[in-house]
C-alpha cells in the first residue's frame, strides 16, 4: 500500500520526467483534474487538488501513456511496478463496489 504523501507526489511526478513529460499545476476547470496538451508531452494538474488527488491524476496519466520502462533507473522501476500494482488494486476495490451498489 502506498502513503499518499508529498514525497510519493514528486516520486510520482519523477515516474513521468522520465517519460519525457512536463508536470504544471495551473488553475481552471477541469472536468477529470488533469489534460494532456496536444499529444506533446505536458501534463497539467488542477493545482487546487490535494496531495491525494494530485497522485491519483498521475497514476490516471501513468496508465493512459504508453510507458517505456527502459527510461527508468532499477530504483523507479521497482516504485513504478509497486505504483501499478496499487493502482490495480484500487481498480479491483472500485469494481467491488461497484458490483455491491449495482441492483441485482
Amino acid at each position: 500500500m502506498l502513503n499518499y504523501t508529498k514525497h510519493t507526489l514528486g516520486k510520482v511526478e519523477a515516474l513521468l520526467t522520465d517519460q519525457k513529460y512536463i508536470v504544471r499545476y495551473e488553475k481552471g476547470s477541469f472536468t477529470s483534474g488533469y489534460c494532456i496538451v496536444e499529444h506533446r508531452k505536458i501534463a497539467i494538474l488542477n493545482r487546487f487538488f490535494d496531495t491525494a488527488a494530485r497522485i491519483n491524476c498521475l497514476f490516471d496519466i501513468l496508465t493512459s501513456i504508453e510507458v517505456d520502462e527502459t527510461l527508468f533507473g532499477e530504483k523507479q522501476l521497482a516504485f513504478y511496478k509497486q505504483a501499478m500494482k496499487h493502482v490495480l488494486q484500487l481498480e479491483e476495490k472500485e469494481e467491488e463496489v461497484q458490483l455491491e451498489v449495482m441492483p441485482a
